[in-house]
């Protein structure tokens, strides 16, 4: 963390990204709650349901993910991301895209999906060149590069791949729809998203804990272990091979298992042992990732029907990276917040005057129990304990969203006479 400071982006930039991360994931539940009954039988194709996953991907996943993106790469890099604007250009490019392409598919608008396709890869775009140059100027190799790099090649496959099922609703160029959306799905919540939170997994864990990094030996094996799963699985997709299938959700699975072991010695070694409610989530999400690739085996494997895909689904998006992800900003937040508050003179604000905590408990307990209903919905096939998860899912949403508000405004107050 040494000179961070210095490399620090404009509040504007990272807030923006999680202010309006916070606002789709509401979104996301209340669109989840209209269309619940749907959600047992979902398949893909346009309408709402498709509407409120992309609002959970590109809204909450991978909005949040770009603007701790552009934050945390240029500290772990020790090198500045350069000019500005592109981050404000594209963090408006984003929003007003996702906000298009939600619209088209509820209202199964072609015209409107592929508007917002084509102004969310144009974000994707600039994210891409951000990085990728922030990535080639450092001349230090660290395994978190690598995992960066990984997820960068993973965006420009989504990216592509996206754009071409919306043309595919219309005009046929893919040998199979249904083939091409599994590839979709796999390489944008395995491979960008899921490459991600492997990667500053890295930085943020033994940040929290104050503990010492994790080995580059054991950082690479976890990297080629994930990387070779999700190329299996890919690989599998394109032969219709559920042996290879199987194959890769088994090594899915043993790269779980060792990155979970791996974060659980790092917290035991760490110095700060209490983490609250953050870490509640961020253990349930290390539990919910292994457990969703043994119901997935299972499903290739025959143990279980094919409607429990969605189940599936639901377990690895919400489940874990959703968890993952709301744990992770309940205390990056509150930490860029704090150095933020000592700029223009101001002294530096402690954490603890940043961090509301009724919202983070209340937005803890109403996500876990949205999940449980969801799941228990789900497996039942009881479309109102689908509806009634994502209602509280909403209220947990609302807690979370003016847990943001209310960070940023403190921080406001407390750089307001020295502002004036």
């Amino acid at each position: 963390m040494a000179g961070a400071k210095s490399r620090l982006l404009p509040l504007s930039i990272p807030f923006g990204f999680f202010v309006a991360a916070a606002v789709f994931h509401l979104a996301f539940w209340l669109l989840l709650a209209l269309a619940a009954p749907d959600l047992p039988d979902f398949l893909g194709g346009p309408g709402t349901l498709l509407a409120a996953l992309h609002l959970l991907t590109l809204g909450v996943l991978a909005m949040a993910a770009i603007g701790a993106s552009l934050q945390l790469l240029p500290v772990a890099t020790r090198s500045s991301v350069g000019a500005v604007w592109p981050g404000h250009l594209l963090l408006v490019l984003m929003i007003v895209g996702v906000l298009l392409l939600a619209w088209g598919m509820a209202m199964v608008d072609s015209a409107s999906m592929l508007l917002g396709a084509g102004v969310v890869s144009a974000a994707f775009a600039i994210f891409f060149v951000l990085i990728a140059g922030n990535l080639m100027r450092t001349s230090e190799i660290t395994p978190v590069l690598a995992y960066a790099w990984a997820a960068q090649a993973s965006l420009a496959a989504l990216a592509g791949l996206g754009i071409g099922l919306i043309v595919d609703f219309d005009v046929a160029i893919f040998w199979d729809h249904r083939t091409v959306t599994l590839l979709h799905a796999l390489i944008a919540s395995f491979g960008f998203m899921g490459l991600l939170v492997l990667g500053y997994s890295h930085i943020l864990i033994p940040m929290f804990a104050l503990a010492g990094p994790i080995s580059d030996g054991k950082s690479l094996a976890i990297l080629f272990l994930a990387l070779a799963a999700i190329f299996l699985g890919c690989l599998a997709l394109i032969l219709a091979s559920d042996g290879l299938l199987l194959f890769a959700f088994a090594l899915g699975l043993v790269t779980a298992l060792l990155y979970g072991r791996t974060m659980l010695d790092l917290l035991k070694r760490g110095m700060r042992k209490n983490l609250g409610v953050s870490l509640l989530l961020i253990r349930l999400s290390w539990a919910l990732l292994p457990t969703s690739l043994v119901l997935g085996a299972g499903l290739v494997a025959g143990l279980w029907t094919q409607e429990h895909w969605t189940l599936f689904g639901f377990l690895v998006l919400v489940g874990w990276l959703l968890s993952f992800l709301l744990g992770v900003l309940q205390r990056i937040l509150p930490f860029l917040a704090s150095m933020h508050s000592a700029t223009g003179g101001a002294a530096p604000i402690l954490l603890s005057r940043l961090t509301p905590q009724r919202p983070l408990i209340l937005h803890a307990g109403c996500h876990m129990a949205a999940l449980l209903a969801v799941v228990a919905g789900l497996v039942a096939g009881q479309d109102w304990l689908i509806r009634a998860g994502a209602l509280i899912g909403a209220m947990g949403a609302l807690a979370f969203l003016i847990f943001v508000v209310e960070v940023l405004r403190r921080l406001l107050r407390h750089r307001a006479p020295s502002a004036g």
